[in-house]
């Protein structure tokens, strides 16, 4: 069953229901939008012969984080904003709103609104608080459910016409529960023990330092790194550093750290030291944690789909780049526990579900996919493992020079297919992933004219070098926006099957989601339980996306009450 809905005044609002084919259905009138999807939700999963309830609804950044408050889980959704972003980037219009108002004026021939940032309403009256102002930028008079039902039916004919429809209506579902996923993590957050952090950070740069200082373990470092150049030098400033190193005999292009570790010179090690310090204060250090940790929870916004390959990104707090030492902060609550669950060899294993390889295929199909593919290289695994990697991320130069070759006579289905996207990305064109998330187009740096900013064979070289770079860019996309997929096709069976393990114990969570590795936060006693669900969730991805394949998808499994400790 599938039910329309937009929020009214005062946390009402209108819901509609439509069938298979698209019609509507009954209207509904409600005071409290909240309690109509709560009733609906729970009739459609608990009450005999009653359907599933998959809601449609403009943007569930707008709709469900209010739910959640209220204590409202749905378990499936159709978020016209994100599916209308997936149907403009198949057909190559990159950067285009996606909004309820742009769909609907693209659909009726109206000039298209740009889309409004988050927190952001349109029109002059701001929406009630416990739902987020209206973005949708109708035109004044425009029935929002009206809309919405005309755009949802749109993106029904558009997914019905793709290449691959049923893979795509799945990439526009899994997209969709991603959103729903995102909203309660955000609102569970991520269990984090601020007295740890505090200690950790202690430990690493000393005592806490009156705002605008440098803390104590740097405030040493800069003097010992002075010292070794025999001048004063401010090590956070780059142009300092580098006519540090130049009147040292010892000229550097940048002060990157892997430019660093190729000088000879004593100060080095106290730079390199100096640098991951100061990252570490500067992006997760007292002002991080008072600003990002309140309540036992460190909260963040994620932006679903927020990367070109259709990883996530956040808003702020930097949540995808926990160093490790910060990871020991994070800490199950009493008679609870984590499960974090990590997909090994994930992308290696993706390039042998896509390109059919038979060969590659049967060597993913055992625990360690490197090692199955020793025996082509000698049987030395970590040249197997580097023949593969330079296969996917374009690297022709070093060993993998010498390795391509063996790879490409022992694998040619699967060198073939990285090789064909990358030389479609070399002729401008655009690639998509195994579900149908399809690649930006390339930059226009030029004209025909105009080929390049330098005069003569360096000038003329650019264009060829743009080229090579997209190539390389699109030999990856295919890989690991199909990854992406598969992940949150994983994130998705496990978020419905952890609603089954809701007991008086407490309700066991997704919490933390990164690239292709997923974090729960589960009572201690549901911890087999999870464990569980995780590894049949794998299972259930690799068949969802690929049907019946050898490729085995194994996840590395930890039940830790620390997440330093997975």
């Amino acid at each position: 069953m599938r039910i329309a809905a937009v929020p009214g005044a005062e946390g009402g609002g209108r819901l509609r229901e439509l069938d298979t084919a698209g019609g509507r259905g009954a209207l509904w009138r409600v005071d409290d939008l909240a309690g109509a999807v709560a009733d609906l939700e729970y009739r459609g999963e608990h009450e005999p012969g009653a359907d599933p309830v998959r809601w449609i609804w403009a943007d569930t950044e707008q709709i469900y984080p209010a739910l959640v408050k209220r204590g409202v889980r749905v378990a499936r959704c159709h978020d016209t904003a994100l599916v209308e972003s997936l149907l403009l980037g198949y057909h190559g219009r990159f950067g285009e709103a996606r909004s309820l108002g742009a769909a609907w004026a693209r659909l009726h021939g109206r000039t298209v609104p740009p889309d409004l940032a988050p927190g952001h309403a349109a029109g002059p009256a701001p929406q009630p608080a416990l739902f987020e102002p209206d973005r949708s930028t109708l035109p004044p008079g425009t029935d929002r459910l009206d809309a919405l039902i005309e755009v949802h039916a749109d993106q029904q004919r558009r997914i019905a016409e793709v290449e691959h429809p049923d893979r795509f209506a799945l990439l526009a579902a899994v997209e969709s529960a991603g959103a729903l996923a995102a909203a309660e993590m955000a609102h569970a957050g991520v269990p984090w023990r601020a007295d740890i952090h505090d200690a950790v950070l202690t430990e690493q740069l000393g005592p806490r330092p009156p705002a605008g200082a440098r803390p104590p373990v740097l405030a040493d470092l800069a003097e010992r790194i002075s010292a070794a150049f025999g001048r004063t030098v401010n090590p956070d400033s780059p142009g300092q550093v580098t006519r540090a190193f130049a009147a040292a005999g010892h000229p550097v292009p940048s002060t990157r750290s892997w430019v660093l570790r190729r000088v000879d010179h004593p100060v080095v090690p106290l730079l390199l030291r100096y640098k991951e310090l100061a990252r570490l204060h500067s992006a997760h250090g007292w002002q991080w944690l008072d600003t990002w940790v309140s309540g036992g929870r460190f909260r963040t916004d994620y932006v679903v789909g927020g990367v070109v390959s259709g990883r996530w990104a956040t808003r702020g707090g930097g949540a995808l780049q926990i160093p490790k030492v910060v990871r020991r902060a994070v800490v199950a609550d009493p008679d609870w526990t984590l499960v974090c669950a990590d997909a090994g060899q994930l992308e290696p294993r993706i390039l042998a579900a896509v390109s059919g390889d038979t060969g590659l295929a049967a060597a993913a199909g055992s625990h360690d996919l490197y090692a199955r593919l020793a025996g082509s290289f000698g049987g030395d695994r970590q040249r197997a493992k580097i023949a593969l990697l330079a296969a996917m991320y374009g690297q022709t130069s070093g060993d993998a020079a010498q390795l391509l070759p063996v790879m490409r006579r022992a694998y040619p289905r699967a060198l073939d297919y990285v090789d064909s996207a990358a030389a479609a990305g070399e002729q401008g064109r655009l690639v998509r992933s195994w579900l149908g998330r399809t690649c930006p187009p390339p930059l226009r740096t030029g004209t025909d004219d105009d080929p390049g900013d330098g005069d003569g064979a360096q000038g003329r070289d650019r264009p060829d070098r743009a080229a090579r770079d997209r190539g390389r860019f699109t030999r990856n996309f295919v890989i690991q926006a199909t990854a992406a997929e598969w992940a949150l096709v994983l994130m998705a069976a496990v978020r419905r099957d952890l609603a089954g393990l809701d007991t008086a114990r407490g309700t066991p969570q997704i919490v933390f989601f990164q690239h292709d590795e997923l974090v729960l936060h589960v009572p201690r006693a549901l911890a087999d339980d999870a464990v569980t669900i995780v590894r049949g969730a794998a299972d259930e991805a690799g068949a969802r996306m690929f049907g019946h394949t050898p490729v085995r998808f194994p996840l590395d499994v930890a039940v830790v009450d620390c997440y330093a400790d997975a």
